[in-house]
């Protein structure tokens, strides 16, 4: 595990902020750190970035205890919360050959790192004239010019553009798939996380509520039949008098938990049956949407 906590815990004042969380992010991975604003993950982020100080718990990084190794654990991590650290006067180039400076990194991984985030053509553009995209793109090359191994990054695609998104997320992918990084991102866009993340952890009120791959969270929840015909209520009720489970009517469909597929070939010939037009019947994965709603409610 790149990271492991255990129980960590963090309080401002009287209020917990975190509760025994106990994170584990595997190498390689995307972990998507999924909640609503104001559920713990700044402060999280925080923590592992030695930015706060550990009150309860522990937290290692890269099977290091942090507080004892600070500074070599710190040296293989790139990071991005918040807002990107830019000189809006300076050019995109010039940022990133301040900062080479500061982390003594050879002058050559400058255009390396404008080439990976796209930024060559607008590298003499003073980063002020940047759109938004551009300047967490330059945000991510700042944190990736000393090449860690770990990218940690709050809200990356928070107020940005479709295409800005799809920018980040095709970046971010590209940096585990080819270059082997493993990237820490907090969202609470659920939609954009299932598009990228191999692994995520849901946190609300501090609390860790979920843990897995994108795939065993998932499986949490039985896939739905949607069926649509000419007269939605009056055919699911023949299906309810036919021990089918309703679970949903709306105005256009209605859904019943999925066992197998004989399950839906025997409704689509009782409705044809009975004299319903079955428009479409199709099995239904919950998004991860519905699943974050789920464990959050029920939580």
């Amino acid at each position: 595990m790149v990271i492991a906590t255990d129980k960590l815990t963090f309080n401002f004042g009287d209020q917990t902020v975190v509760k025994s969380l106990s994170l584990q992010v595997p190498e390689g991975s995307i972990y998507g750190f999924l909640g609503p604003n104001g559920a713990g993950k700044t402060t999280t982020i925080k923590l592992l970035m030695n930015l706060l100080k550990t009150q309860q718990g522990s937290i290692h990084i890269f099977d290091l205890e942090l507080k004892s190794n600070r500074v070599k654990i710190l040296s293989q991590i790139g990071s991005l919360i918040e807002q990107p650290a830019i000189y809006l006067h300076m050019s995109g180039r010039e940022n990133l050959l301040n900062r080479a400076l500061l982390l003594q990194v050879p002058e050559s991984r400058v255009e390396e790192m404008l080439n990976l985030v796209h930024l060559t053509n607008a590298a003499h553009k003073k980063a002020g004239q940047y759109s938004l995209g551009m300047k967490q793109r330059l945000g991510i090359a700042l944190a990736l010019l000393s090449d860690p191994k770990l990218l940690i990054l709050d809200e990356p695609t928070n107020g940005l553009d479709p295409n800005g998104i799809i920018e980040i997320r095709e970046l971010l992918i590209k940096l585990v798939n080819i270059h082997q990084k493993t990237v820490f991102i907090s969202s609470h866009l659920l939609g954009e996380i299932e598009r990228m993340a191999t692994h995520v952890g849901i946190i609300n009120n501090g609390e860790l509520l979920f843990q897995g791959s994108i795939s065993e969270l998932q499986t949490l929840s039985q896939p739905l039949i949607q069926v649509e015909t000419d007269n939605t209520v009056d055919a699911a009720n023949l299906l309810t008098r036919h021990n089918y489970e309703v679970t949903e009517v709306t105005d256009n469909y209605f859904f019943v938990p999925y066992t197998s597929k004989k399950q839906m070939g025997e409704m689509n010939a009782l409705l044809n049956k009975n004299g319903y037009a079955v428009y479409s019947i199709s099995k239904q994965q919950k998004d991860l949407e519905k699943l974050f709603l789920d464990i959050t409610q029920t939580a």
